[in-house]
């Protein structure tokens, strides 16, 4: 169900969007999405077709590119990416730290919207 709630705001920004621009129609929506939001590109555009329906952006294709997840390693300062898992401890594949920051794989971002 996170993939609704996600996929209603998506669509109130891009209709709201639309508006403002003064579109007709919305064509695609290009999206990146970080991979520890676990959302699925699949479920995210059929709940968007179902809640679009009689909108300005009704038959609107969604494109997601997937941002990976990388880390900064506090000790020796390289970036690493690692598959993450609650279950399994990381650890800087270069010095073997564990302590570290995450850079990326948390965004969500409606990078751009084809118009009308």
């Amino acid at each position: 169900m996170h993939e609704l709630a996600v996929t209603r705001s998506i669509l109130k920004i891009v209709l709201e969007h639309t508006e403002k621009n003064r579109s007709s129609r919305v064509r695609t929506i290009f999206l990146k999405i970080g991979e520890l939001r676990n959302l699925e590109e699949d479920w995210i555009q059929r709940y968007f077709d179902q809640i679009s329906k009689g909108s300005p952006a009704e038959n609107a294709k969604i494109h997601v590119t997937q941002v990976p997840v990388v880390f900064i390693c506090k000790l020796c300062k390289k970036e690493f990416s690692a598959a993450f898992r609650e279950d399994t401890k990381i650890l800087c594949p270069h010095c073997n730290g564990f302590e570290y920051d995450l850079l990326s794989g948390r965004e969500f971002i409606i990078e751009k919207v084809e118009v009308e």
